[in-house]
Formats: C-alpha cells, structure tokens, sequence
C-alpha cells in the first residue's frame, strides 16, 4: 500500500515538473523546430531533473530538436570522472566532457575565506559559449529554477542596488548565445524530490558548495522563514518579476519621466496665451 501511495505521489510530482516544464518553455519560446540543445550537466539535482524531463518533453514535443548533454570538467580534486558520461550512456543521451582548469584559476585569483561563486560562473560560462559556438549548439539550457531566480533578486536587491533577476531566456552580450531556463516555474523544493527518487548519481561541488555564510545561503534561509510564516509569499514575489509596472518605478531609462505632463503644460500655456489674444 505505501509502494502504492508512494508511485502516485512521484506520478503527481512528475507530471506537474513536466507541465511546468512545457508551459515555461511555450511562454518564453525556449525551443524551436531544429534546435540543438546544449543541457549544461553539472552532476547537480537540478542538471539532472532538467535533462531528464527535456527527455521525457522530447518525446512528445509538436517540434523537433536535439539534446546533447555536456559537462565541464573543472579539474576539482577528487572529481569522479566517469559518473556522467555513465549516466548519460544509460540514458541514450550523446555526451561530451569539455576540460578546462577553473579550479585551479579561481583558488590562485580568490582569497582564501572569500566567495568564489562569481569569478567561478563567468569562467564557466565562456568555456560553454565557446563550446555552444563551435559546435552549431542553438540552445543552451541552464538548470537554474524558480528559487534560484527569486534569490538572485534578493541578492542583487541588497547588494547590488538593482532591481534584476535571472531571466527564463537570456541572449548572451555578444548577441551570438541564447540561454534558456526551462525549469524557471518549477519549485526547489519539487526538484529535490523528483532527483531523491530518481536517485540521480548525485557529485557535490566541493569549491563553492561548501563555503559557509554565502549571501545566497542566507537570502534561502530567509525566504525559507517567510515561506513558513506567510504561505503565498514566494508565490507572489515570483509572480511580481512577470508583472512589471515600468511607470511605478523610477527608473528614467526605462520609462520617459522626464516628458510626462509636458504635452499637458504646453497645451494649458498656449491656451492662456490665447485666451488673452483673443482679449
């Protein structure tokens, strides 16, 4: 009878991480006819859950694409090589390993004790790019979801002064990558239990993740309080990043409030002068 509860409960689970799946990439038009898809495997719950629903989408998509999962071998001490190229041969999936040194590049540049996350993820990102550019890639997914994106809103709220998340699609600043995210309407927490149950070969990041008091621990810690004491609040936040009201802001390059009511002024100031012309 629990095996029983338990399928059901994983069925429910997976069709609504599917479904969010889906409806994230129809809203944002993530994936077209021919696309070739890059799926960024880090060995993460996150990179696998998004490959294997992409697999499971692919089947039954109205369009046709490609899947090829990739992984970049940071050169981490200790880092099991042959646990991904493994788990996508099991899952029919071509594979390929891009190797370049990061870890190396980021312990000499970064002070011991001091985050690592940000010269990290650029380094990532240009060896990706590269890759996706030699290798007619049209599509590079990224397995960041709904919480990811809600922290980093927080995160660039607080200390960076900007109102600015992480984008369901992104077209990269030399205009030559799209990046797209398709589990942005999934939850965490419906993430972290889909890959316990799949039981995905899980590899830790032993550079960053396990560097204690990142801003993004304690923004997650925070949002895991609200959500206890205020059921709907993350909801809302998240809903609050699609419906932007550009003229309630203040920001002037995003919205003209320098011309605002001068059409109005000048119409009232040649009304009264020709009020007083016509005596």
């Amino acid at each position: 009878m629990n095996d029983a509860k338990e399928r059901y409960s994983f069925n429910k689970l997976e069709k609504r991480l599917q479904r969010n799946t889906g409806r994230a990439i129809s809203d944002f038009n993530m994936i077209g006819e021919g696309d070739r898809v890059m799926v960024c495997l880090s060995g993460g719950k996150d990179s696998y859950t998004l490959l294997d629903i992409l697999i499971k989408l692919q089947k039954r998509a109205p369009v046709s694409f490609e899947l090829l999962a990739v992984n970049l071998d940071q050169k981490q001490p200790g880092f099991p090589e042959h646990v991904l190229p493994d788990y996508a041969r099991q899952a029919g999936i071509p594979f390929h390993v891009i190797e370049q040194d990061t870890y190396s590049v980021v312990k000499r540049v970064i002070p011991e004790g001091k985050a690592t996350c940000g010269l990290c993820s650029r380094l990532r990102r240009g060896a990706l790019y590269r890759f996706a550019g030699e290798n007619g890639i049209t599509r590079i997914a990224l397995g960041h979801h709904r919480d990811d994106i809600i922290e980093t809103l927080f995160l660039n709220l607080f200390n960076g002064g900007r109102l600015k998340a992480m984008p369901p699609k992104l077209l990269s600043d030399d205009g030559q990558h799209v990046v797209i995210r398709p589990l942005a309407y999934c939850k965490e927490e419906d993430i972290s239990r889909y890959a316990a149950y799949r039981e995905f070969p899980i590899i830790p990041c032993n550079l960053c993740g396990s560097q204690p008091n990142l801003q993004r621990q304690l923004i997650k810690e925070m949002l895991t309080g609200w959500k206890k004491r205020h059921p709907g609040r993350i909801e809302n936040i998240f809903r609050a990043i699609g419906h932007v009201s550009p003229s309630q802001l203040a920001d002037r390059e995003l919205f003209d409030f320098i011309n605002l009511g001068a059409e109005e002024k000048w119409t009232e100031e040649n009304l009264s002068k020709l009020q007083v012309l016509r005596g």
